[in-house]
């Protein structure tokens, strides 16, 4: 008797853990499917107020892009859209002269970049051009902080120089313009420029430069004197964080369907 009593409790037990488990993968799918709704919603609701042809589609979609800082943190899964603040990028190369000759030839390679920043920041200006498929938007920045590893191989003056280690970089006051061109029909690649306009202030540290010893006067002195080299480093600036931004807008916007979410072409 006492055995099928045990018996019988066990098999209780399993059906009701077994019932347990149902219910939460059922609440699991519900939470799931209904933050999906209220995503698609969300989006619908957003860019719905923008109308292609009307004469305030360029500052309804400014609106639109400060708007959606609040899925900067998470991104939007549903939409293979990855987080915006950090995001990531896992390599980004720049490479002046051909490596063996010249004065002044370098590799440089960055890893495991992250940013942060960019749920404090701001478009301020907006413009789309259908014609050649192409948006163009000014974007500011309080502060916006880089870090990651580097690589640097080189010949100056004739003397090789091989250096690698962490950096981080903050930038002040910043402000940049950005480019985004579709160079062909739905879903094709997708190419990025990104133009420094304005650095108010600048914090970098990059470790090994000098050698341990003489890291904080290399710190001092990039940090003190940044401001005249700026115009020589822009250029340099401008190519490394466009080619991330290539290949993170192609992973994350290159087939969002942008037009299924916008308002009729015209009222």
């Amino acid at each position: 008797m006492s055995q099928r009593c045990t018996s019988n409790c066990n098999s209780c037990g399993r059906r009701l853990l077994a019932a347990f488990i149902v219910v939460q993968l059922v609440n699991v799918a519900l939470v799931h499917a209904s933050n999906q709704i209220d995503v698609e919603s969300d989006l619908r609701h957003l860019l719905g107020r923008c109308h292609s042809q009307s004469d305030e589609y360029n500052d309804c979609m400014k609106q639109v892009f400060n708007d959606l800082r609040a899925y900067f943190t998470t991104g939007i899964p549903d939409y293979h859209i990855k987080p915006f603040d950090p995001h990531h990028s896992d390599y980004v190369e720049l490479r002046r002269g051909d490596g063996a000759h010249g004065i002044g030839s370098f590799r440089l390679v960055l890893r495991n970049v992250s940013e942060y920043g960019w749920s404090k920041s701001e478009v301020t200006k907006f413009h789309a051009d259908a014609e050649d498929q192409r948006i163009v938007y000014a974007q500011y920045f309080p502060d916006k902080t880089l870090e990651g590893q580097y690589e640097f191989s080189g010949k100056m003056l004739g003397t090789e120089i091989k250096r690698r280690g962490p950096w981080n970089l903050t930038l002040y006051d910043y402000s940049q313009t950005t480019s985004v061109l579709r160079v062909g029909g739905p879903g094709s690649l997708l190419k990025v420029h990104v133009e420094v306009d304005r650095i108010g202030g600048m914090e970098l540290h990059i470790g090994n430069l000098l050698g341990q010893s003489l890291n904080s006067l290399a710190d001092g002195v990039i940090n003190s004197m940044w401001q005249l080299g700026l115009p020589f480093v822009k250029p340099m600036i401008n190519e490394l964080v466009s080619t991330a931004f290539t290949d993170i807008f192609n992973e994350s916007f290159r087939y969002f369907p942008l037009e299924s979410f916008l308002g009729p072409a015209s009222r």
